[in-house]
């Protein structure tokens, strides 16, 4: 599955900032390829105002 960083860390709180670098995240409009499992899915919908899914 790839997901894209849609926006900037600016102005985001300090844990949806960690998730998004634990996803791996460094900067924006980035592509990353992760599996497909449940916790990255989880970690995905805390975010989802931010990150793109690309299928």
């Amino acid at each position: 599955m790839k997901i894209k960083l849609k926006r900037s860390f600016i102005g985001m709180k300090p844990v949806q900032r960690r998730t998004l670098q634990a996803l791996g995240f460094k900067r924006p409009n980035q592509v990353l390829e992760v599996q497909d499992n449940p916790s990255i899915k989880g970690m995905i919908k805390h975010v989802q105002s931010f990150v793109e899914v690309i299928k």
